[in-house]
């Protein structure tokens, strides 16, 4: 990349907070700013829950303008585990409900540093568990319909779900899209196994120092964190995962670990697909409608949910380098 681009792009970093301290503003801030495009989208979606126990899981269902598929995407958002929600996401999943043509259930789900790690994942996988025991309780013809959808975090959730759903003897879902997910635990330069974590650690949108700051938060024991519930990549069985579509973003420092998980997935027998999305920060997801990288993205995730998800296909190569024998990249 050359020097002009790059100082272009570092236009649009975001400002450097200190998670551990600044969390609340940030909440308040993503609070305030879906409060104010909060009338364009409600009248897409519908509010329920998932009752576990005593817990309720609150979960928005948001409806495409014209509905095309068969699929509902059950979608955990992104945030660091520590911010973003179910009102922040609204016009992102509105965004994808059109433009997949699929109805969108996004999980809100609790947050540390309130409720650590497992707290939001367990209320991941209840819904998930919930809809894919009982899909049409939910509206949903077939658990072969339901698609685990995430973002950063949220794809983080997705991955670890689906390994509690195998792990424990529950259905898992057929199919997952994974978008730039945080598979592992270290993120810091000086060690980390990720040239993307060196490359873009310091620039743009996110950085080292938060996703750490993040952890810090949501999994505050540092031994923990090689969980594999935590840290996908670190599971010793990546067996009997679902199809896969890995979404990495070519500027993003998680890139590398995201690629490496799906790689890891196809190596324990998974069918995977990858896209990279070149010049494309983290967090596209979550751009207006004519952004470039998001309407990449979703031309990529409409072919992945267009293939038959019981065929027998080859699996695809990481993007961005040479393919191995027998892989492809994504359509």
């Amino acid at each position: 990349m050359n020097r002009l681009f790059r100082s272009v792009l570092g236009l649009f970093a975001a400002p450097r907070l200190n998670v551990r301290e600044d969390y609340a503003k940030v909440r308040r801030f993503q609070q305030h700013v879906a409060a104010l495009s909060g009338p364009r989208y409600r009248p897409v979606y519908r509010q329920t829950a998932a009752d576990v126990g005593t817990h309720r899981i609150p979960v928005r269902v948001f409806q495409p303008k014209e509905k095309r598929r068969d699929e509902v995407l059950l979608f955990f958002h992104g945030g660091g585990w520590v911010t973003g929600d179910i009102e922040s996401y609204t016009p992102a999943c509105a965004t994808m409900a059109d433009l997949t043509g699929c109805v969108v259930a996004s999980v809100d789900y609790r947050l540390a540093p309130e409720h650590p790690f497992p707290a939001g994942l367990e209320d991941c996988f209840n819904v998930a568990r919930l809809v894919l025991e009982d899909p049409q309780r939910a509206g949903i013809a077939s658990a072969a319909n339901v698609v685990l959808v995430g973002d950063s975090a949220g794809g983080n959730l997705a991955a670890a779900v689906s390994l509690m759903l195998r792990e424990r003897g529950h259905r898992g879902a057929s199919r997952q899209v994974l978008l730039y997910p945080v598979t592992h635990w270290d993120h810091d330069p000086a060690t980390s196994p990720f040239a993307s974590v060196r490359h873009h650690g310091e620039d743009y949108r996110l950085t080292s120092m938060e996703v750490q700051d993040y952890f810090d938060l949501y999994v505050p024991d540092h031994q923990q964190r090689r969980n594999h519930l935590v840290a996908p990549l670190m599971a010793p069985d990546l067996s009997g995962q679902p199809k896969t579509l890995l979404i990495t973003a070519e500027l993003d420092l998680l890139c590398d670990e995201g690629e490496a998980y799906g790689e890891a997935l196809a190596e324990a027998g998974s069918e995977v697909r990858f896209h990279r999305v070149d010049g494309a920060l983290h967090g596209f997801i979550a751009l207006p409608r004519f952004s470039r990288s998001l309407r990449e993205a979703y031309e990529v995730v409409n072919a992945f949910l267009d293939e038959d998800s019981d065929e027998d296909s080859t699996v695809a190569g990481r993007p961005g380098g040479s393919s191995r024998p027998g892989r492809q990249d994504a359509p």
